[in-house]
Parts: structure tokens; C-alpha cells; sequence
């Protein structure tokens, strides 16, 4: 059958309206499996492979690689020794069995090798009012025929049937369900953004395993009075929206095919935004992966965002070259963009995590770690985790990484939260973490500096239903522990703690480009320093209230930065907090 696809790198994108191959003969004859089967000889070629003698000594041509297609339907319907009674001048593929046998296997782990989405366009929305019926029976049902049909043709070589079974994934690993929403925007966002397919339902088959071009972030985002939906050309076939909640914002995160891995990532990290979300304006739109070119000179740096105050507005971009193949430039923008709208609120945005710790005792308190990236903040949440049966009755996460500081009418601290996942570094997470929680997984430049797991750890509900807060600490990566520099200091004043928040000091851990001791505004480059004189009077009116309030504010060494302590020093921090809890 006819189906749209793409093939970028890695990536295979097919396109469709519902219907998929149903039939072996289907699956066989498709464009997009000739494509494949003429993809594994021309790189079987490039390296000389013994497997290319099952053609003997003819000239790999087009012809050749239209008869082994059909020598390969026919193995899925027939044995081996009487396919060359059926297609002419296919003896010499089967004159070494084995070689056949190893070649089908090839072919195979090619296709599985390669990232693989199907992109279900729903016209009509019907597909959306009932996605679980389209993932089981049209997605599900790919998957089974492409692992059928493999087997059935190696049967087919051998005469024989394998005793061990392995149900490999060997559809998509990511498919999507989109319609063409009505977008509450103004007039150029809606013309070039209303005919992009908004992502209603996602399915996807943990662990999802992806190496993006990059595993490093590097520059700031810059602040610019250019609307980057002026130079931004948008072709609708290559983009895709994910209308993410960033808290109790909505965003509307455009993504480019060439950054596929990373935009679906996003499931792991926010909540995929309902159906009421969609019945208003977005508070801030991301592009993702903007042509080359078009943002130069803007800035400093190429990832910008800008304040469309006549459409109360925040509009971000970031270029679609493989340096901004990472992550981080789509998480950290968004996040950005979420701070920057905190902050013309009157908040106060905090890089940090939130959690509400709950002791088998009767203790319990919400404690806020502020710092920057690799300054322990997840590592020691991750340490009291471990603390298991033995003190803790349970652990609720807020805010793995950004979130926001409200002031009620009643001078209230209340804490808030923005994403229902965790972005975490597999270097620095107690060894096996991972690997339990492997099965809903997204696993990022394995076996590379700043390896990383997204996966989820909250909901919607807990990051936007807002908790007290007793405990603001920074996370102090650093420094060594001694008696004029304990695990755990209170500050005494509200300057002496609005100087050591506001200075942001942190050993870096090769999360971004930096190395060695560096400082940012308050550990957060994402909004405050692009607000620096608002931010600044919000800052200490909210320290000084935090005093008021007799919170408990100071900083925590997790050590996180000194070599040999990255295990020990983030638990030894949580036993301290555990030791004040239980005072």
C-alpha cells in the first residue's frame, strides 16, 4: 500500500491516514520496504560483507534488488527449495542456505535498528475519540506482521522452527495520533502554525534508547525585541506540535522532523495538554529545529526568545542544526519561557527540586533544593528515596527541576512545580535506579559523558496543587564538610542568604560546556538573569518573607562535585536532613 515516510539518519517517519499494511504481500511490495532492503546492500557494499555472496558474482543493480524483494515475498508464503521454481535466476540465493539465513537477519536488525514513528493523521478526529481501538489494532497489528512475517520467511530457509521466542519490537517504537486543531491564535501564528499536526495521543514502547548528535548544552537564551515568527519558515509536513503543560502553563512546543527523538521525549517530562487546555490561547509557543539561517545575528547566541507584548504572548526558537541536537535546548527553553512568565507575574522562579518527605515517625516536611545543574538536587532526593523502610513512609515530588515561589493573600510560602518527569544524569543515580524503572524509560547518549533517563515521577495535579513550604536550601556541590562547614547550615540573616543564592556558585559536572567553579544568577540562567532588575526586587522581598515566616533557609554540601564523594556525599546530606526531621 501507498504511505507517506521520511528517511533522516536514523529516523524512519511514516505518514498516514489510519490504514497500515495488514498482509505480508502488503508489507513486501511497499516502497518504504524496498527503500530498506536497497538501504542494507548499499551498506552491506560499503563494507565488502561476506552476506553479499548469496548474489554470487552478478552486479547488485536495481534488477537484482527487485528479484531479492520477490524471492522475500515469496518465502513468506513458501519453503525455500521451491522459490527458485517460481522466480527465474534465484538458484545461486539459495546455494549457500545459511548465508541466506544470516542475510534475512541482517535486514531485519537493520530495520530495528533504525528510530521508527508513525504519524497517524485523524482528519476528522475520529481516530482521537477512540485511540486505544488505532494503537491495539493498526499499530500493535504492524508490529506482529513485520515479526510474523520475519519468522515465517526464516522458517521458510531453515524448515525448522525456533524453540525460544523473542518479542522484539519491530513496528514503531513511537506512534502518534494527530489532528489539525483550531488554534486560539492571532494572525501570523495562526497562518503559519494552524496547519501543523497537534500531537492528542501518544504510544510508545519503552525503553526508548536514542543518541542525539549532542549531549551537551552550551550558550544562554538570549532576550530579543525580534518575533522570531517573522523569519521562521514553517512547512507543515515536516513539523509536528506537542502541546505540552509546563505547570499550569500551556505551551504549544513545534517540533522539526530532524529533532523526532527528542520532541516525543517530551512525554516523559510533561503532560501531553487536554482537551480543555486547547479551548484557549497559548501562553508561549517554541520552535524547534528553525531552518539555518534564520536566526542568525540576533543575538549572541542562536536561542532566542522574544516578549509579544501586543499578543500578551512569549514566542522562543532554537536552530534545527545538528549542534542544537540535544535536549536540553528543548527542555531548558521551555522552562525559560515558563520563568519568564513567572516572573512578569510577580513569583519567584527557582531551579531546584520541591519534595514533601513523610517519616514512618509522624514527621513530615516540604523541603525546596535550589542549585544549579549537577549540584546534587536530584542525587540527594534520590538518597532519601534509598532511605526505604527503615525511616520513610513515603516521598512526593513537586518540582524535579524548576518550579515557582507564590505569596498568598495570608503570606503563605507556596511552592509549585512545572514538569511530571525528571531529566537525570545516569552518572550521578544510585547504581540499579535505572535499570528498575528501565521499563518506562527514555535512556539518552548511552555510554557517553552526561548520559541521561527521563522518566516520569509525578502528575499534573500534585505540580499544580501548591504545598507550604519549611526548608530552602542551596545545594552546595563544592565544598568539603569540617566543623566550620557542616553538611547542614541555617543563614541568619536575609542578606547573608540572598548573597549566597543570588551568587550561584557550582562545580560544574559537564552537563553544559562549563568546567570547573562557575557562577550564575541565582543557579538559574533560564528567565532571571533576562529580568535581572525585576527579578532582584522580587528576590528579596521573598527572602526577606521567608525570615518572617521562620522558614528554615541555609544550604546543603552534597559534595556532588568532589571526585569520590558523588555516591556518599549526596546520602551523607540526605542523613543530615533526616536527622533535623527526626529532632
Amino acid at each position: 500500500m501507498a504511505i507517506d515516510y521520511s528517511i533522516i539518519g536514523n529516523k524512519i517517519i511514516m505518514r498516514t491516514g489510519g490504514r497500515l499494511c495488514e498482509t505480508p504481500e502488503e508489507l513486501l511490495e511497499s516502497e518504504l520496504f524496498f527503500r530498506v532492503l536497497t538501504e542494507c546492500i548499499w551498506e552491506l557494499e560499503s563494507r565488502n560483507s561476506l552476506l553479499l555472496n548469496i548474489f554470487g558474482k552478478t552486479a547488485v543493480d536495481k534488477q537484482t534488488i527487485q528479484k531479492m524483494a520477490l524471492v522475500l515475498k515469496n518465502l513468506a508464503k513458501i519453503d525455500a527449495e521451491l522459490i527458485p521454481k517460481v522466480v527465474e535466476g534465484s538458484e545461486p540465493y539459495f546455494s549457500d542456505i545459511n548465508t541466506l539465513f544470516n542475510f534475512v537477519e541482517y535486514l531485519y536488525n537493520f530495520w530495528r535498528s533504525h528510530e521508527r514513528y508513525i504519524i497517524i493523521d485523524s482528519f476528522d478526529d475520529s481516530f482521537e475519540k477512540r485511540p486505544y481501538r488505532v494503537f491495539n489494532q493498526r499499530i500493535q497489528g504492524l508490529t506482529e506482521l513485520i515479526r510474523d512475517t520475519y519468522r515465517d520467511i526464516q522458517e521458510n530457509i531453515t524448515g525448522s522452527h525456533p524453540r525460544i521466542y523473542r518479542q522484539l519490537s519491530a513496528g514503531a517504537k513511537v506512534s502518534a495520533i494527530c489532528t489539525r486543531e483550531k488554534l486560539h491564535l492571532p494572525g501570523l501564528y495562526s497562518d503559519k502554525l494552524g496547519s501543523v499536526p497537534m500531537i492528542r495521543q501518544v504510544l510508545f514502547y519503552p525503553t526508548l534508547i536514542f543518541d542525539p548528535p549532542m549531549n551537551k548544552r552550551t550558550g544562554q537564551f538570549v532576550r530579543i525585541e525580534t518575533n522570531p515568527m517573522d523569519v521562521a519558515e514553517i512547512r507543515p509536513d515536516e513539523w509536528l506540535c506537542y502541546p505540552a503543560m509546563v505547570g499550569n502553563l500551556l505551551m504549544h512546543v513545534y517540533f522539526h522532523q530532524n529533532f523526532m527523538e527528542l520532541g516525543f521525549s517530551l512525554c516523559n517530562l510533561f503532560e501531553l495538554a487536554g482537551d480543555k487546555h486547547l479551548t484557549k490561547k497559548p501562553d508561549a509557543v517554541y520552535l524547534f529545529g528553525v531552518q539555518d539561517g534564520a536566526l542568525d545575528g540576533l543575538a549572541q547566541y542562536q536561542t532566542v526568545f522574544h516578549e509579544d507584548r501586543v499578543n500578551n504572548l512569549l514566542v522562543g526558537a532554537c536552530p534545527g542544526s545538528s549542534e542544537f541536537g540535544y535536549f536540553g535546548y528543548l527542555k531548558k527553553m521551555m522552562l525559560t519561557l515558563h520563568n519568564a512568565i513567572m516572573i512578569r507575574q510577580g513569583r519567584l522562579p527557582f531551579h531546584g527540586a520541591l519534595y514533601q518527605i513523610y517519616l514512618k515517625n509522624g514527621s513530615e516536611a516540604t523541603i525546596l533544593m535550589i542549585g544549579d545543574s549537577g549540584a546534587g538536587k536530584s542525587e540527594t532526593l534520590e538518597a532519601f528515596r534509598m532511605l526505604g523502610d527503615e525511616h520513610l513512609r513515603g516521598l512526593q515530588i513537586i518540582a524535579d527541576d524548576m518550579g515557582s515561589i507564590s505569596i498568598t493573600e495570608k503570606g503563605d510560602i507556596i511552592g509549585y512545580g512545572t514538569e511530571t518527569g525528571a531529566f537525570i544524569r545516569l552518572d550521578d543515580i544510585k547504581p540499579g535506579y535505572a535499570f528498575r524503572n528501565i521499563d518506562r524509560s527514555i535512556i539518552m547518549s548511552p555510554g557517553k559523558t552526561n548520559a541521561r533517563i527521563v522518566l516520569p515521577v509525578s502528575t499534573l495535579e500534585e505540580v499544580n496543587r501548591g504545598v507550604g513550604i519549611e526548608y530552602i536550601l542551596y545545594a552546595n556541590n563544592y565544598e568539603e564538610i569540617d566543623e566550620d562547614h557542616p553538611a547542614l547550615e541555617r543563614f541568619s540573616t536575609p542578606d547573608q542568604a540572598f548573597s549566597v543564592f543570588r551568587e550561584g556558585t557550582v562545580m560544574s559536572k559537564g552537563t553544559t560546556t562549563s568546567k570547573g567553579i562557575v557562577h550564575s544568577y541565582f543557579a538559574n540562567i533560564f528567565g532571571p538573569p533576562q529580568y535581572r532588575e525585576l527579578h532582584d526586587q522580587i528576590a528579596r522581598r521573598y527572602f526577606e518573607e521567608f525570615f518572617r515566616k521562620n522558614i528554615f533557609v541555609g544550604q546543603i554540601r552534597t559534595r556532588l562535585g568532589i571526585p569520590g564523594c558523588e555516591m556518599t556525599g549526596p546520602k551523607e546530606a540526605a542523613l543530615k536532613l533526616l536527622e533535623m526531621m527526626l529532632s
